[in-house]
């Protein structure tokens, strides 16, 4: 997968071992032109930057990967009930 930061367009590319692993595609029919692509990755293995410029997230049933530099995403905390924190990365706009 080559990156196109630089443009700032983002690539991404999801590989599945299986179909079946493939939930949902649906392109809209009309005037709008989205498009939903569902599925599964399967049990997380593991979650790295490769090259430092692209998040791989590899599961047992496949791998997503999307330019993405680290320090594009920031770490945030929130707080669950009264006492549990919790916390979660978000990309950076």
């Amino acid at each position: 997968m080559k990156s196109t930061i630089q443009n700032k367009e983002r690539v991404f590319s999801v590989e599945l071992t299986s179909k079946r692993d493939l939930k949902n595609i649906t392109l809209a029919n009309g005037s709008s032109d989205s498009v939903l692509v569902e599925g599964t990755i399967g049990e997380l293995v593991h979650a790295t930057f490769a090259e430092g410029i692209i998040l791989e997230v590899v599961g047992k049933n496949g791998v997503l990967r999307i330019d993405l530099k680290e320090d594009e995403i920031k770490r945030t905390s929130s707080v669950r009930g009264e006492s549990e924190a919790t916390s979660r990365r978000e990309v950076l706009p």
